[in-house]
């Protein structure tokens, strides 16, 4: 059987959606409990005129398509506990309240449609459910901090039938990304043990228990060892639910510089959006992934099922992926026409530029390899060198070289 997580490794990219209540709130998908918003004023002001007007999946999906990512992650319910699905077990429903309807379906529809991978985030945990620890906790609950066993245990039972529902109504999922899981004991082991029952060759990050596939970080880039499939979780400004004052954008180039990061060490970036209440994506965040998108137009091919990179850091260009006898030394400065790389110990068989094909001019000297009359206006530019068998370093790099 094929490796469960074979089409992930050639993804590279995925789009992360917060979307829900905290949206109209426009404040950040945590505002119910930074602010200790009360349950019944969180459902007046924010639940019930969330609703999602202008929603409309089928372009999210034409847009992450145009932006290069291969699948897509929806938070069908967040921490506030408020589910974008009908759901039979939680009243507190988009189909119920807010905007009248079920917001998971069409979503799902849309990312198959569109050729992509199905991904859905569900967080646990439930500010809004009467048998969690509470809402306004400034550091997650704690194991001790269940009000009894009994509803630690009426909990449990709650939160898979919510589980349940999400695995039994929507066909085939992909990717089930886990978070918000504590309190920690709410018995993930068994409940993962029951979801690859239902979806047995659906992906399941480490938030929850045990076994996982993908092991994940958040707001940072952190490679997990060697053998194991990770993913990256990048805001594009600070927040990842919509905060209308949140202005903080990264550019198309740092987009650029997280992917290739996260591929030089055979690792995913999940790159987050936060929808507007309305189901509008701000402009900035399309403009930004509109440019990106198009620098990976012409570059998939350095990210797309990448092998971890042996080479370490230079000056000039970081990001350096490669796969089977390949090299791909992607340029963030300029070189001044000539770029002298002292890392590789294999002999350059032939060199090129991604985008266009051009030859690239090289000479080759014992543990120097200089690629020669490179034009102007190089940053973001990929150069491909094709070398005899898998690519070595002349020198393996094994710890960071600045001590602690």
């Amino acid at each position: 059987m094929q490796k469960r997580s074979k089409w992930f490794n050639e993804a590279r990219y995925g789009l992360f959606i917060h979307w829900g209540a905290y949206s109209q709130a426009a404040r950040g998908e945590w505002v119910m409990n930074r602010e200790r918003i009360p349950l019944e004023e969180y459902r007046n002001c924010y639940v019930k005129q969330f609703k999602a007007e202008h929603y409309d999946p089928a372009d999210w999906m034409k847009k992450a398509v145009r932006w290069g990512m291969k699948y897509t992650v929806l938070t069908t319910r967040h921490h506030d506990g408020f589910a974008l699905w009908d759901s039979k077990v939680n009243p507190y429903n988009a189909a119920k309240l807010g905007p009248g309807r079920d917001l998971v379906a069409p979503y799902v529809k849309a990312v198959r449609e569109a050729g992509l991978k199905v991904g859905l985030y569900y967080s646990p945990a439930s500010w809004a459910h009467p048998d969690y620890p509470g809402a306004c906790f400034r550091d997650w609950p704690g194991e001790k901090d269940w009000k009894s066993e009994a509803h630690r245990k009426r909990f449990i039972e709650y939160y898979r039938a919510e589980l349940k529902e999400l695995m039994t109504g929507y066909g085939k999922i992909d990717y089930l990304w886990f978070d918000g899981c504590i309190p920690e004991n709410i018995e993930g082991d068994e409940t993962i043990a029951m979801l690859r029952e239902l979806q047995p060759e659906m992906l399941i990050n480490n938030r929850l228990g045990s076994p996982f596939d993908i092991k994940v970080s958040e707001q940072t880039i952190n490679p997990a060892a060697p053998g194991q499939d990770w993913e990256a979780c990048m805001t594009l400004n600070e927040n990842w639910g919509y905060h209308s004052g949140d202005h903080s954008w990264k550019n198309p180039a740092a987009v650029v510089s997280m992917l290739m990061t996260c591929a030089k060490s055979s690792g995913n970036l999940l790159l987050n959006i936060g929808p507007k209440a309305d189901g509008t994506i701000p402009e900035e965040s399309v403009k930004i992934l509109d440019a990106a998108g198009e620098w990976l137009k012409h570059n998939r091919e350095a990210i797309t099922d990448s092998e971890r990179s042996p080479f370490t850091w230079n000056n000039t260009a970081r990001l350096i992926t490669v796969k089977g006898n390949r090299i791909y030394i992607t340029f963030e400065h300029e070189p001044g026409g000539q770029f002298c790389w002292s890392e590789l110990k294999n002999r350059l068989c032939r060199a090129w530029w991604l985008d266009d094909g051009t030859p690239i001019q090289f000479r080759q000297e014992t543990d120097r390899l200089f690629l020669l009359n490179l034009p102007p206006n190089l940053p973001l530019r990929t150069a491909v060198l094709e070398v005899e068998g898998k690519p070595e370093a002349l020198t393996a790099q094994t710890t960071f070289w600045i001590p602690e």
